[in-house]
């Protein structure tokens, strides 16, 4: 894979001033600082039993564990529970004691190639954490397929709050916190696009010189492969996309999947953390934007943004608008065709959408969360079409 030069453009002089590894790079100050140490944090309860067709060999991933990584040697026993709300990527808790960690392994059965790549997540992790304080540490990688029938990584446990469909047990419930949680998230997108990604040895995670054009062509692939019936839509939606790719202004580290549930906040708005590497990459930054921009609802919307319970939309939080706002404000873009962007974001959550619909009909999982998915990608399709003024 090819790299650009530490803080150069492909395209032209960058806006971002990059940020190059901490000297402390060991020390995290979300980790360290005895004013905000996470694992003391008064948080709800986020585990759960595993599932029972998520259930794995408990005794064989204890015994490696104890042999391979350090944190966890010794007699203590190693208890397991299942972190219940991700959709894809199965995430697990490893207590051994009194000492948390996480554990992160791909879903069950087939994947679309080159996704939900554990390797890349760890490998991105380890480097980025060194210079992002919201990206947890990794400790280790297993490429034994052997021991749990995929590659799995074990990271840092963070605590705080994740806002996923309703407004968290716990959480201070305001306006004045929901914009202040808005405008924290924002500044962290800021900051990972401003990451120096060849002084942390990522310059080969990706080639950004025709990132959105290869990322139209491989999403139109995926739903292809993940279908499970027509859905004339998506089809037009590929065709709109591929034939306006924009220019981009930059090369970045993407995060490629920046929405507020993949990241978790503390009682005083601050992001705490950022979780779901799997997909980060190097490219145009104005894809994770319109990522962000997709998934970001407000009260007004129509009913296709709004497709479940959203606690975006009590008051405080920022509008799409004031999002643009300050993420222009702290990179200095120019923002005028975001619309392209968040086309393709609306037909890259479909694909998702369809990838996890796909699974609940296969039977390779009983979460009926996941019952109406289909449905779901239908009106997200249709909305992106309406956007692409198609």
């Amino acid at each position: 894979m090819g790299s650009a030069p530490s803080g150069s453009r492909l395209f032209g002089e960058t806006h971002l001033p990059r940020l190059a590894p901490r000297e402390d790079a060991g020390v995290c100050p979300l980790r360290g600082s005895p004013e905000r140490r996470l694992d003391d944090m008064t948080a709800p309860r986020d585990t759960a039993p595993v599932r029972p067709e998520e259930r794995f060999d408990e005794q064989k991933l204890a015994a490696y564990l104890r042999e391979h990584v350090a944190e966890f040697s010794g007699e203590e026993p190693i208890e397991f529970e299942q972190f219940p709300g991700g959709h894809a990527n199965l995430t697990y808790l490893a207590r051994v004691g009194g000492r948390e960690y996480v554990l992160r392994r791909p879903p069950l059965g087939p994947v679309a190639p080159r996704s939900h790549d554990m390797v890349r997540e760890f490998t991105v992790l380890a480097a980025v954490s060194t210079v992002l304080p919201q990206a947890p540490a990794t400790f280790h990688l297993c490429t034994d397929e052997t021991v749990l029938g995929r590659p799995f990584f074990i990271m840092e446990r963070r605590r705080g709050f994740v806002i996923r469909t309703r407004w968290p047990a716990g959480l201070p419930d305001s306006p004045e916190l929901r914009k202040r949680i808005s405008e924290r998230f924002v500044d962290t997108l800021v900051a990972l696009h401003r990451v120096d990604y060849a002084a942390i040895s990522l310059g080969g995670l990706g080639r950004p010189d025709g990132f959105a054009e290869r990322q139209v062509r491989g999403w139109a692939g995926r739903w292809e492969a993940a279908k499970t019936r027509e859905v004339r839509a998506m089809d037009r939606l590929a065709a709109w996309l591929a034939g306006g790719v924009p220019v981009p202004q930059a090369a970045s580290l993407l995060h490629n999947d920046y929405k507020l549930d993949n990241a978790m906040v503390d009682e005083d708005g601050e992001v705490v953390a950022v979780f779901d590497w799997d997909m980060a990459t190097l490219g145009d930054p104005l894809m994770d934007l319109g990522t962000t921009l997709a998934y970001w609802s407000q009260p007004a919307d129509l009913p296709y943004r709004i497709f479940m319970d959203n606690p975006m939309l009590h008051g405080g939080f920022l509008t799409r608008a004031g999002m643009v706002e300050r993420y222009a404000a702290g990179t200095g873009f120019d923002l005028s065709g975001l619309r392209w962007y968040e086309v393709f974001a609306f037909f890259k959550v479909a694909v998702i959408v369809e990838q996890i619909y796909a699974r609940y009909v296969a039977g390779q999982t009983s979460d009926e969360r996941f019952a109406d998915f289909g449905e779901r990608v239908e009106r997200l399709a249709g909305a992106a079409l309406a956007l692409a003024g198609g």
